[in-house]
């Protein structure tokens, strides 16, 4: 049965690419597909360059706290929620799939008003505002970790790009190190701050590189923001290299021994899918919900914690560098973090989205 399928996610790579991960096995079955997003995501170049239709309809912010964005929230939510019928009505879904975020809610009240079979995927391990209200207009609910609470709660998994999740690491190690200009042999370590960057980890990458170099480390850093990023190179050091932002992060994974990052939930996910062990930086804002999406892992001993303030160039140097020269260290990680999340969470979610689609009709 081929059906046709509203998806609706975007802002951050937490929703756009598990969107896209599922949008990819939907349309290999034949399924029809339009994605809804805003103006203000990521969304707006990275679903148009995967081949996908993308409508826009105005942003819905949904503020933590008393607000400009609050005041004018009904306003905000019925225009778009207009705009979302509208495209609801041109293409004329089977089923409305949400991945959280502003563009969800709009989608989620839509899909409602015109009695379509709705899917909410949850990305976090405590789940967003968005999500906790359409969780409330369906029984078709996936979440990315099994203890996420939400009523009528599956356990699916994140889904993650088909290249992440049939990446073979040691396969894949030459060929990375080539693509990035690494040294073939030296001990590797990735940064990376997520789609938007992250200053914390940039600023204190940077400042520990002497200490990394002394140690016969090398590094790729994903900076996002390059400006953030001021090295003191020596001549013979081991190579330092610096992007703004990297397409092949499966061949960044395969490069890696190990991997200093934030903890959204698409990160912790794919670097566990892939075994490489993690150095877990979370983001000190929001509810929490970074430290919770790294707990499994972390509780598995396949990473490490620590908190945004402690994450400093001395702990990197007392923390970091035995780690990631430790080779045992780096195989007991590995393992310990193999199997703990699910490789084919976008089939699955995909099997989930087809069988809602076929109760309502």
């Amino acid at each position: 049965m081929t059906v046709r399928v509203l998806l609706a996610g975007g802002g951050t790579a937490g929703h756009t690419s598990p969107l896209l991960a599922t949008a990819a096995v939907l349309a290999a079955a034949g399924d029809e597909i339009v994605c809804l997003g805003t103006p203000r995501g990521l969304e707006v170049t990275l679903i148009p360059q995967a081949g996908y239709e993308l409508e826009l309809v105005p942003p819905v912010p949904l503020p933590r706290r008393p607000n400009a964005d609050l005041v004018r929230l009904p306003a905000t939510l019925r225009r778009s929620v207009r705009a979302t019928g509208e495209v609801i009505d041109r293409f004329r879904p089977d089923v409305v799939v949400g991945f959280g975020g502003y563009v969800s809610v709009p989608a989620y009240l839509a899909a409602r008003r015109r009695r379509l079979p709705l899917v909410v995927h949850e990305g976090n391990a405590l789940p967003g505002i968005a999500n906790k209200l359409g969780a409330r207009m369906t029984r078709h609910v996936a979440t990315s970790f099994p203890d996420t609470n939400l009523p009528h709660a599956e356990y699916v998994g994140l889904p993650i790009r088909r290249e992440i999740a049939d990446l073979d690491r040691d396969a894949a190690r030459a060929e990375g190190r080539a693509h990035f200009g690494l040294d073939p042999d030296r001990p590797t370590i990735l940064v990376t701050g997520g789609s938007q960057g992250a200053r914390r980890i940039n600023t204190t990458m940077a400042a520990a590189a002497r200490d990394l170099a002394d140690a016969g480390i090398q590094v790729l850093h994903a900076a996002g923001r390059l400006e953030e990023v001021e090295l003191d190179r020596r001549e013979g050091d081991p190579p330092y290299v610096v992007e703004q932002y990297i397409d092949r992060i499966d061949l960044a994974y395969a490069s890696a021994d190990l991997v200093v990052c934030r903890a959204g939930a698409n990160t912790v996910t794919e670097v566990a899918a892939v075994g490489l062990p993690a150095v877990f930086v979370p983001l000190p804002i929001g509810n929490g919900e970074q430290a919770f999406n790294a707990h499994p892992v972390v509780g598995a001993g396949g990473a490490l914690l620590i908190e945004d303030a402690a994450f400093t160039p001395a702990w990197v140097d007392s923390a970091v560098v035995p780690l990631v020269t430790s080779r045992e260290r780096l195989v007991r990680m590995s393992a310990a973090a193999t199997g703990i999340v699910r490789r084919d969470a976008a089939e699955r979610l995909a099997e989930l989205i087809h069988s809602a689609a076929q109760e309502g009709r």
